[in-house]
């Protein structure tokens, strides 16, 4: 990854129940890419924290534990830290994308979802954002439940998302 990020954020609901959700795809994103590193974990006030070596320094990796509606209430201990809108990559679930297609984005609106609302609450739309496509039920009011519902059982395809997502990212 080329651009000038300090902190990636995950979005996803925090608890097991969740973690397979299209919703909590960032989570996984995030999983994989501390994994790779062998970092590990930390419990900090309201996330989930660690830092891997990405290109000459070490980035941030954040997973909110504030459910999705309050991500956004992470980044005041970034933004003290001195890291702008700018430094920020966001990993989240994207409707507008089809299924398996992962795309960087900078700037934008939240488009309905409601982890980029409340972080763009905060620091404004600025940010960086590695969008990874689950696709969009046929009825728009199926949308809560889609988001909310795990990949399809041993759907190998989210696996590849997952590579994509850190190729594009180390």
């Amino acid at each position: 990854m080329k651009l000038p990020i300090k902190l990636i954020i995950g979005l996803g609901n925090p608890g097991q129940s969740f973690y397979y959700h299209r919703h909590s795809i960032g989570f996984r994103v995030l999983d994989a890419l501390a994994e790779k590193y062998h970092a590990h974990w930390q419990e900090r006030q309201n996330m989930e924290m660690t830092q891997v070596p990405l290109g000459d320094s070490n980035v941030y990796l954040v997973k909110p534990q504030t459910y999705m509606n309050n991500s956004g209430a992470v980044l005041s201990f970034f933004t003290k830290k001195g890291i702008k809108a700018e430094d920020i990559l966001v990993v989240h679930d994207e409707l507008e994308i089809p299924f398996g297609k992962v795309t960087l984005k900078q700037g934008g609106s939240a488009r309905g979802h409601n982890g980029l609302k409340s972080i763009i609450s905060v620091i404004g739309d600025n940010f960086h954002r590695l969008r990874v496509g689950i696709g969009r039920p046929e009825n728009r009011e199926d949308v809560p439940d889609y988001v909310l519902s795990n990949f399809p059982e041993g759907e190998p395809k989210v696996t590849e998302i997952i590579q994509k997502a850190l190729d594009i990212l180390s």
